[in-house]
């Protein structure tokens, strides 16, 4: 079923981009972003446009399932995209370039949590039986090359015991006592509401830091198609600033900006506000975006070429103004 979805997201994409080359960009910049983590940086921006406080002209979607944007991206019903970062690659990829980096804007999110003590390292999953979610995707992949680097033999690996979604696999936490489990935030921040004592026990992402190989976790990204950023420079160099900036709101207010993800429907209020600051919301552009974001795409065509579209993006795939 991956295979195939991908196959027709691919067709579509492919089509579509060549069917709207020659369509003339609107006024406003019309913007694409997922509730959650990807989009949650976005929020000042879209405070400052509704206040007519933005110097430049925006349009804002939100949808909950990222595959919703690849259509509207190949229509040209879309200029940017806030989306997680193998599917950029992918786009890219199937497009022949028709899409741009231009920004990191979440970096790992993915942590293990249990009930207890047990855990203080990546070595003591060894032989342990941990329910997760993202088989054959990102987060398994991320996982595996994280234990790896750890030392833990794929002999001695934990049993992963995939769940279909975070509702499952909190469920099996909350089942049984001794389990472990990978989940993203703000599903933590959610789950720790729901069952007593359930904590972090390691940030994925900090793990992925202490191996200082120049290359991140990322989550997110936003993304430009190529057409509107070659014809439209200033536009883009606008908006770049301007998310900058909207970034830097929601670190500096996380409560105003908790208040605004439930009013744009993004995150529930309460729970994002906890949740913030394990988010991992960034900005990176320019050559420190091509270096994390290039050896994380490396990471995952490792275990799978699938994983980035097939291979990975070259230079031009990175924006520079």
């Amino acid at each position: 079923m991956k295979k195939l979805l991908c196959l027709l997201l691919a067709l579509c994409l492919s089509c579509g981009l060549a069917a709207c080359g020659a369509a003339e960009p609107e006024s406003a910049v019309r913007i694409g972003a997922m509730t959650g983590p990807t989009g949650m940086g976005l929020v000042g921006l879209m405070r400052a446009a509704g206040a007519g406080e933005a110097h430049g002209e925006y349009e804002f979607e939100l949808k909950t399932e990222a595959s919703a944007f690849v259509a509207a991206l190949a229509r040209g019903d879309l200029d940017a995209a806030a989306l997680p970062a193998n599917l950029a690659s992918i786009i890219y990829n199937n497009t022949d370039g028709g899409l741009r980096l231009l920004a990191i804007n979440a970096l790992g999110v993915l942590y293990i949590v249990e009930r207890g003590e047990s855990v203080t390292s990546l070595k003591d999953l060894a032989g342990r039986r941990l329910y997760a979610t993202g088989q054959g995707s990102a987060p398994e992949f991320a996982l595996r090359y994280l234990l790896g680097e750890s030392g833990v033999s794929e002999a001695d690996f934990p049993e992963v015991v995939w769940c279909a979604d975070t509702t499952e696999a909190l469920a099996r936490v909350t089942e049984d006592e001794n389990a472990l489990a990978m989940l993203p935030q703000p599903f933590v921040a959610a789950a720790q509401a729901k069952v007593s004592g359930l904590r972090v026990a390691l940030d994925l992402n900090a793990e992925w830091e202490a191996l200082e190989n120049g290359s991140a976790m990322v989550t997110g990204v936003l993304v430009v198609r190529t057409e509107f950023a070659e014809k439209n420079p200033e536009a883009v160099a606008t908006l770049l600033e301007e998310y900058s900036s909207s970034v830097a709101f929601v670190k500096e207010n996380p409560g105003e900006a908790a208040r605004l993800m439930g009013e744009y429907g993004i995150a529930e209020p309460a729970i994002a506000e906890k949740a913030l600051p394990y988010c991992g919301l960034a900005f990176v552009t320019g050559e420190e975006m091509r270096g994390l974001m290039s050896g994380y795409l490396a990471v995952l065509h490792g275990f799978s070429s699938d994983a980035v579209g097939g291979k990975l993006p070259g230079e031009a795939f990175y924006y520079a103004p």
